[in-house]
């Protein structure tokens, strides 16, 4: 017998599973999805995900065989942790409080992560800030049999890239793929909402969708405000737009609960938007689209036009995203610096992977396996699910990534525009002037926030603090932040950086 341990996540594609596997498709969705799972595992084994559409983590305990088996989306849309007791024991599961909480787990933490988490702004490949807490990696499933452990992957993004087609068979090809996906993405009898920014991923979604009702979130300071032009997209599509105002207090005082809930430190200063706008759409839906996925699969981010510049040089620098602090800064501010920590040691063999492909697939793949599941998809998971609120990403799917993997970067990116191909997809149902609109990211006043003294007295109390003091030389990190407040702008990644660790430090070392 085949029971369900954990799961957590949505098939897209469960009428097809449902006829192919036997599986009655009048249950409810949990014990429809939660018998897929089981049928699938019996039908297909290890290679099961190859067959199954969305997002998803689980465990299956196979009573016959006394093997627990646990596997977790090709791209790590939801997590799965574990740890092994000293008594040898194996403790899992989506929640890390959870597994915390569980006899054996024996909390402390992992200060090596620091020097990861510096430069990259968020916890990077399978290590946690708790020692000897794991992550299982995107596209992988684990076996826990006989007091032993293995883990194998099933599925590794790769590249082809296929010379045959023009834009716009491939914009075809994107438009037709996404038109069946979002068939799947929700029953007749669900409704959603649609979270709106002024970029086109979001658009394109709700373009492609029946939703009536759009979520944007707003600041008071018109130049960091994308939702004007999101409620500007709302009205050509003959969408109705809600606009959540965020103020300073509001967002200084969110932090604590987002740590919190993240489980893991992050220093996506957009994370904190993300949760107050997830809580406001949860007062209304319990079901939200959002356009995660498309930056990363098709060329989106400005910096990957510098792709061929940087050529060879790319796996000596390239880690991801984010790049918030060089070694020898680390060096100075940290107390107990290893030098033998290193963050590109994290994207080495995603390097190995792609050895002969162009610069710009390179760091498409680096960002596909590290910085979507260590920042984008762990904030969507965590904060969503803190409030209640269920969000979907019809971009992130394996249908979408298979033509990206197949498109030339030419495609891509070229030296005037991003996502070319991707954004001639889009303009089939949107005005061009959305679609080719220059992306301009989740931005967040925090830069003028946190420089203003009616904001900023916790951080600059948390750095003068004796818990700082355990990791950091203070004088250093005090002079980044005088730094800061002092004009110097580009220091306010740095000083967030540090503050979002200590915050989420007192949450699950200091209070509890």
């Amino acid at each position: 017998m085949i029971k369900v341990q954990e799961y957590r996540g949505h098939l897209r594609n469960w009428e097809a599973l449902c006829r192919e596997l036997g599986v009655e498709d009048s249950l409810s969705r949990t014990e429809r999805e939660k018998a897929i799972i089981v049928k699938a595992y019996e039908a297909w084994g290890n290679e099961m995900a190859n067959h199954m559409h969305g997002m998803f983590a689980f465990a299956l305990w196979d009573d016959e065989e006394k093997k627990l088996f646990c596997l977790r989306d090709q791209f790590g849309t939801k997590p799965f942790y574990y740890y092994e007791t000293q008594d040898g024991k194996l403790l899992y599961g989506t929640s890390i409080r959870k597994i915390m909480e569980q006899p054996g787990f024996e909390k402390e933490l992992n200060e090596e992560m620091l020097q990861i988490y510096l430069t990259l702004t968020y916890v990077g490949g399978e290590n946690t800030f708790f020692k000897g807490l794991k992550k299982l990696m995107p596209g992988r499933y684990m076996v826990w049999q006989d007091g032993k452990l293995r883990i194998e992957r099933y599925w590794t993004p790769e590249f082809h890239p296929d010379e045959s087609k023009s834009l716009e068979e491939w914009a075809d090809e994107i438009h037709t793929t996404l038109e069946k996906i979002m068939l799947e993405v929700k029953t007749p009898e669900e409704h959603a909402d649609s979270f709106l920014s002024g970029g086109v991923d979001s658009s394109y979604v709700l373009a492609m969708s029946d939703v009536e009702t759009t979520d944007s979130c707003g600041y008071e300071e018109e130049r960091f405000d994308e939702s004007l032009l999101a409620r500007k997209t709302a009205d050509i599509l003959g969408r109705k737009s809600l606009r959540r105002v965020i103020t300073p207090e509001e967002y200084f005082a969110e932090v604590p609960y987002v740590m919190y809930n993240m489980e893991q430190p992050l220093g996506d200063a957009s994370a904190i938007v993300f949760s107050i706008g997830c809580k406001a759409t949860a007062e209304h839906a319990n079901v939200c689209y959002s356009g995660e996925g498309a930056d990363e699969f098709f060329g989106g981010y400005n910096m990957y036009r510098n792709a061929q510049r940087y050529g060879e040089n790319l796996k000596t620098f390239y880690v991801g995203n984010t790049n918030i602090m060089k070694e020898d800064e680390k060096k100075r501010i940290l107390k107990n610096y290893d030098p033998d920590v290193l963050p590109i040691e994290i994207a080495s063999k995603i390097y190995e992977e792609t050895e002969g492909l162009d610069p710009l697939s390179k760091m498409s793949d680096v960002d596909i396996q590290i910085w979507l599941e260590g920042d984008i998809y762990l904030n969507v998971d965590k904060m969503s699910t803190a409030c209640g609120l269920e969000i979907r990403m019809p971009l992130t799917d394996t249908r979408i990534f298979d033509i990206a993997s197949r498109m030339p970067s030419r495609y891509k990116v070229n030296e005037e525009q991003n996502k070319v191909a991707f954004r001639t997809a889009a303009a089939k149902v949107l005005p061009e002037e959305i679609a080719f609109r220059k992306k301009l990211g989740f931005i967040v006043p925090i830069r003028i926030w946190m420089a203003d003294e009616r904001y900023n007295q916790d951080v600059r109390e948390k750095f003068h603090s004796e818990m700082a003091a355990k990791f950091f030389n203070q004088d250093e990190i005090n002079g980044i932040f005088d730094a800061y407040v002092g004009g110097e702008s580009d220091n306010w990644r740095k000083v967030w950086t540090i503050y979002t660790f200590l915050v989420w430090y007192e949450e699950y070392f200091v209070k509890r």
